[in-house]
């Protein structure tokens, strides 16, 4: 099956489950784990610019895409010629059940599983003992946070925290004195690239709280990637505790 994935965290996890560059023949710009892989598979554009054009000429037989990920015009473009799965990601039972359906629609349901029980274990081990109120930053210029009613929200309940938040939705503007209440503020490496020269521009503002630069991908990237940040979030949590 010739397969075009328009989701930077499916493309990882196309690979993860055994699939090769002769299977994945398509990807986007942003698509870059595992780097040794994707390297040989054609760009289609970006998740929000896909270039149909490219698609057409590659002949895929199936394309994945994302609601949130993907401009939804673009796809339904996509779906007049296209076999098109759309998937939507919100919490840690929706990623379940997409692992679990590219295990079945590619025939590799055990591997699947094998990610869903590691991605639950490393959850349950992960948690801190009381809620600290976080502030999870994703932008700047405006500055921008998260909402309870996505992945990253989730993620962050998962392991404790309190998201100061958690009363809007999607990825509101926020002004710098709205994060007064937050313990934590964390400072996103996507997609805007934070860097310590921002955690000084707030400490300005908040010498007394914990600034830091977060990964990303550790808490936006659905699929497998999870499965990966055992390490990430235990010295992630180490450096919290020892804060507190």
């Amino acid at each position: 099956m010739k397969v075009v994935s328009l989701v930077p965290s499916i493309t990882e996890a196309l690979f993860d489950l055994g699939l090769t560059e002769n299977e994945v023949i398509g990807r986007t710009k942003f698509c870059i784990h595992p780097r040794e892989k994707v390297k040989n598979v054609a760009i289609i554009g970006g998740t929000k610019n896909i270039n149909i054009e490219k698609i057409k000429a590659l002949k895929p037989d199936l394309i994945l895409s994302n609601k949130e990920e993907n401009i939804k015009e673009q796809v339904e473009a996509l779906m007049s010629d296209y076999k098109v799965m759309v998937t939507n990601v919100e919490n840690i039972e929706d990623n379940y059940y997409l692992l679990k359906n590219l295990g079945k629609l590619f025939n590799q349901e055990e591997r699947a599983q094998l990610f869903n029980l590691k991605i639950y274990d490393i959850l349950d081990q992960v948690k801190i003992n009381s809620e600290i109120k976080t502030a999870y930053l994703i932008w700047k210029n405006p500055y921008m946070t998260v909402g309870s009613d996505t992945f990253i929200h989730k993620i962050l309940t998962e392991i404790g925290f309190e998201n100061i938040f958690k009363d809007k939705t999607r990825y509101p503007e926020i002004q710098t004195g709205d994060l007064a209440k937050a313990d934590v503020i964390m400072l996103s490496s996507e997609p805007f690239p934070f860097k310590e020269k921002h955690i000084d521009e707030l400490k300005e503002f908040y010498p007394d709280k914990k600034i830091m630069i977060v990964d990303g991908e550790a808490f936006s990237w659905y699929g497998t990637h999870l499965a990966k940040c055992e390490n990430y979030f235990k010295e992630f949590l180490s450096e919290i505790h020892s804060y507190k």
